[in-house]
């Protein structure tokens, strides 16, 4: 664990406006989905509105606050969080902890989709019959849709040019939010102070088991929208320090629960109004503002529900960039549209959160349909966390002690994902399915990986030491011409200098290849997130070279500029020899040119392989297939603007191939020319050697 780092105005200002937008914007929907649940305003009272908002308070209190604030974010990695940082953290300790992180990851951008259709849908739907000078704003869902669309639409166009400068604006515009939270809520509680009875847990429980609760435990699915952007708090700790949040989140908590307050204070007075009583849905955030308010009061919400939005696109692509790093996913162009080095911009994340958000938003219409969808995966998230959580406090206290806290957490979440099973037949079989379509991904890739290491046995490797009198000899070879001064093979060298053989295939049979010097390298992805070294190993020579290059599962992969630092570092010390070429138009230049080699695995043999089972094989074919329907390994690596040669080589190369005959027959060539002359023999042969020729 880190050490916390002091928070400081700016820092705590930043924090306003990048952890918050979630469960900041949650006071725009949670009474609503309340109302919901009682079947109308009118079928509201006072104990139903009390024990609603005092099971907010400590829901918020419990998860948000105990759990997440106070315990979670001690298991950080060097200052990031998150369920894939918690993992990279515990992963050692057991390797099925890989399941509650693919399964929790999965969840979390799943349910995320939904968060910036609910938060600008809701802020906007207040826009309908309001004034403007002159001008009435129609009554019509559709219009609200289409300028909700307008909204997100433009929202996610802008991501590919980056939002480091508009960001810089979101902590006011936050700050602004949350205070006005506080003082709405604040004005509207001195005429029923009854409502501060909500911060007795006993009216929390009781409602739970009251007649006048109609849809029981099932309650605890809508009051489980006010603590959804937990898991995103803990997830954004690296990018502000876990010491600005903790300084904010009491401000932040109680804005939010003087709001709650407030809400339910005036429904407590207007529940049985008759314009109200019979409503099925209504908007109390909205309804407590005056009409002269209210018009500010959607500009600022509008606001906040695009701030929440854009926390949601960001994180998600940091979330897609970490699971990329532990290769939970495939690799994906990453690319960083401005000076700041934690913001990041991934297309295909982009798209498809703007596909699937634009079509919820059009699928379900209305906010109160997506509030009936919304945080049944979010709590699959939060019971993965849990498990994570687990072993992370195993490591540092007694078992027992860990699994009796993980278990307290464990089982209100349980409690919480049960009541929010109903949310599935009200549309949260969407989010579960675009959960399980990114978890099928997930699984295939990474677990595709595992059992293709597994069936990659000893003979399709070599020792690098054993070829460096060949690999010398042949940059010597005058007779042969030289293919390039530095000649890079993006591979992997494993303990005992084992590669390959596919490698060493590649330089010295298919052509000789010969070149200045030969460099091996190696990228390793680290526990740490921004970790970023190297380690060279000359194999006692000036010309064979090994590379190993660790970097953090948050660093990019530009691996021309790391080799570049590092070459320019080996002549320093002199341990190459000089590049300086001849003809170059780069004054000062010295190091030459560079021809950078990646060997791509196919599955043209994969079938062959009897020794693996059929589900095993289907699972490497899919794991290879999304290999090459996803981002080239040079841009991967950001070599698309170097010289690379991609060269395709069988997955199994050693993988032994039978021809049967169906007759055997021997015979000397006395008998051979004498059938000749009665009858044609006619053979078919395939004289197979795996371990020559791989082509």
């Amino acid at each position: 664990m880190t050490r916390k780092k002091k928070a400081t105005m700016l820092g705590m200002l930043i924090t306003l406006g990048i952890v918050y937008g979630d469960i900041g914007t949650s006071p725009l929907y949670v009474m609503n989905a309340i109302i919901a649940d009682a079947g109308s305003v009118g079928a509201l009272s006072p104990d139903y509105i009390i024990g609603s908002v005092s099971l907010i308070f400590w829901t918020l209190m419990i998860l948000t606050t105990i759990k997440y604030v106070v315990l979670a974010m001690q298991a950080d990695n060097n200052g990031e969080g998150g369920i894939f940082a918690l993992y990279a953290l515990v992963r050692r300790r057991g390797a099925w902890l890989a399941i509650p992180a693919l399964i929790g990851g999965a969840a979390l951008l799943a349910d995320g989709t939904l968060t910036p259709a609910v938060t600008v849908t809701t802020a906007l739907e207040g826009l309908k019959g309001q004034t403007f000078g002159r001008f009435v704003f129609s009554n019509n869902q559709t219009v609200v849709l289409v300028i909700t669309t307008g909204v997100l639409l433009a929202l996610f166009l802008i991501q590919r040019f980056g939002t480091a400068k508009i960001g810089n604006a979101f902590g006011p515009i936050m700050f602004l939010w949350f205070l006005f939270l506080g003082v709405a809520g604040l004005s509207h509680m001195s005429g029923h102070l009854e409502i501060l009875k909500a911060l007795s847990p006993v009216y929390a429980i009781k409602i739970l088991f009251s007649p006048e609760n109609k849809v029981g435990i099932f309650l605890l699915g809508s009051i489980f929208l006010a603590t959804t952007g937990a898991e995103a708090l803990y997830s954004d700790m690296g990018h502000v320090g876990k010491g600005n949040i903790y300084a904010t989140w009491p401000f932040v908590y109680v804005m939010l629960m003087l709001n709650y307050f407030g809400q339910g204070a005036w429904l407590i007075a207007h529940y049985q109004d008759a314009a109200y009583a019979n409503l099925t849905t209504m908007n109390p955030f909205y309804e407590m503002l005056g009409t002269g308010m209210r018009p500010y009061a959607i500009i600022l919400a509008t606001a906040a529900a695009i701030i929440a939005s854009q926390a949601l696109i960001t994180g998600s692509y940091t979330l897609v960039h970490e699971a990329v790093g532990l290769k939970f996913l495939p690799r994906m162009a990453i690319k960083h549209p401005s000076s700041e080095r934690s913001q990041i911009y991934i297309a295909f994340v982009n798209w498809f959160l703007c596909l699937v958000t634009l079509s919820v938003v059009w699928f379900f219409r209305t906010s109160k349909a997506m509030e009936a969808a919304y945080g049944l995966a979010i709590t699959v998230t939060m019971l993965m966390t849990t498990l994570l959580l687990y072993e992370f406090l195993a490591m540092h206290i007694k078992r027992a002690m860990a699994a009796l806290v993980a278990g307290f957490f464990g089982l209100i979440e349980t409690v919480f994902l049960i009541a929010s099973l109903v949310k599935f037949l009200h549309g949260g079989y969407i989010t579960l399915f675009i959960m399980l379509l990114i978890l099928a991904m997930m699984v295939v890739w990474y677990f595709g990986n595992k059992v293709r290491e597994h069936y990659q046995d000893e003979s399709e490797y070599v020792v690098l030491t054993d070829y460096l009198d060949q690999l010398t000899a042949l940059a010597a070879d005058d007779t042969i011409p030289t293919y390039t001064t530095n000649l890079v093979y993006m591979t992997k060298v494993k303990p005992g200098y084992r590669l390959k053989r596919s490698t060493l295939y590649s330089i010295l049979d298919k052509r000789p290849k010969r070149a200045k010097v030969y460099w091996f390298v190696t990228v390793n992805e680290t526990d740490k997130p921004v970790e970023m070294r190297y380690t060279v190993d000359m194999l006692h020579t000036r010309n064979v070279i090994s590379v190993q290059i660790y970097l953090g599962f948050r660093m990019s992969q530009h691996v021309n500029v790391y080799i570049r630092k590092i070459i320019n570092d080996l002549l320093s010390a002199k341990v190459i020899d000089p590049q300086t070429p001849k003809y170059t138009t780069v004054k000062n230049r010295n190091v030459g040119d560079f021809k950078f080699v990646i060997i791509r695995e196919q599955a043209q043999n994969l079938m062959a392989t009897e020794n693996i089972p059929g589900w095993q094989r289907r699972l490497i074919g899919g794991r290879l297939w999304l290999q090459n329907v996803t981002t080239s390994p040079a841009n991967w690596y950001g070599l698309e603007f170097s010289n690379v040669v991609e060269e395709v080589v069988p997955l199994f190369i050693s993988v032994p191939r039978t021809v049967a005959f169906s007759k055997h027959q021997i015979m000397n060539a006395k008998a051979f020319k004498l059938r000749a002359k009665n009858q044609p023999i006619q053979t078919e042969t395939e004289i197979i050697n795996p371990k020559e020729d791989p082509e």
